[in-house]
């Protein structure tokens, strides 16, 4: 997809964090209403022992053709969060909105890519996978469906690879299948829930590219839930970082000046390396005492 096509990003500027303890992210600039608003939000999920708190009072608002990651470390609600967005978990505290909207349910407004290879039904053809929630959801009949489906196929690279089962194909190609049925069904969110984590890491970095490119031409909105550092700078150009246990908003990352090619660079590594430290310094501090 996009082969020898670079990736536009916006001019760099120092990436700074700007956010204090449990305060609201901030938005870019941007004075049109965000499209995703989350507003103080509190999870919870039931253990056979106790209630856990997932989150604790999150905000943050997602402008349209953002590219907003949550970054945390694992127990931080980052997965948890991405559900509720889907409108798969309700908040026991403050809300969520869409277009101002409150989710209270799934729609195909909001559709999530898993990390899992196994998303994609096997008796089904590539072809047919992407068409699936199409007709599902009745937005399209039949022949619109497959000329969508073969449209975003295209898109991913993989319309020559139309006709087959996903066990013919590599674990990258599979979650370049499930993004395209993703974006096939036009929501306003895409949502990822570490969807390259299983990946060897050349096959990684080649879909971060890949969907970096993907994004400069469709300009999707995209949340997008991820553990490691480098992986948000490359592939956000906001990033959330939060606290664990419960997951709280630590601070925000401005890191559109960033891309692949800038990953190894001096003001990468600081970045990253500040990233670490806030996300981790609490421990540190436990661990001090």
């Amino acid at each position: 997809m996009g082969a020898g096509r670079a990736v536009a990003k916006s001019a760099p500027s120092a990436p700074t964090p700007a956010l204090p303890r449990e305060g609201r992210a901030q938005d870019h600039g941007n004075d049109l209403a965000p499209l995703l608003q989350v507003d103080g939000v509190s999870l919870e999920y039931r253990t056979p022992e106790r209630v856990v708190r997932a989150t604790h009072r999150v905000s943050f608002d997602v402008h349209a053709a953002d590219r907003f990651v949550l970054l945390g470390p694992s127990g931080c609600g980052k997965s948890t969060l991405l559900k509720a967005v889907g409108g798969f978990i309700a908040p026991v505290e403050g809300e969520i909105r869409l277009d101002g909207q409150r989710v209270t349910q799934p729609g195909p407004d909001r559709i999530v890519v898993f990390q899992e290879f196994d998303q994609l039904p096997p008796w089904k053809t590539v072809k047919q996978n992407v068409m699936f929630p199409l007709l599902a959801s009745r937005t399209l009949g039949k022949k619109e469906a497959a000329e969508r489906a073969l449209h975003y196929l295209d898109k991913v690279g993989l319309a020559k690879f139309a006709d087959v089962h996903p066990h013919q194909l590599s674990g990258g190609m599979k979650q370049r299948v499930a993004i395209a049925r993703a974006l096939a069904m036009q929501p306003r969110v895409l949502l990822m829930d570490e969807p390259f984590a299983a990946l060897d890491a050349l096959t990684r970095r080649k879909m971060q590219q890949e969907l970096l490119e993907l994004w400069d031409e469709v300009r999707f909105t995209l949340l997008f839930v991820t553990h490691s550092i480098e992986e948000a700078l490359v592939v956000g150009n906001r990033v959330a970082l939060l606290s664990p246990h419960p997951g709280r908003m630590r601070a925000e990352v401005n890191s559109h000046g960033f891309s692949l090619a800038s990953s190894g660079g001096a003001e990468f590594q600081t970045t990253a390396q500040r990233i670490h430290d806030m996300l981790f310094e609490e421990e540190h501090a436990e661990a001090a005492v």
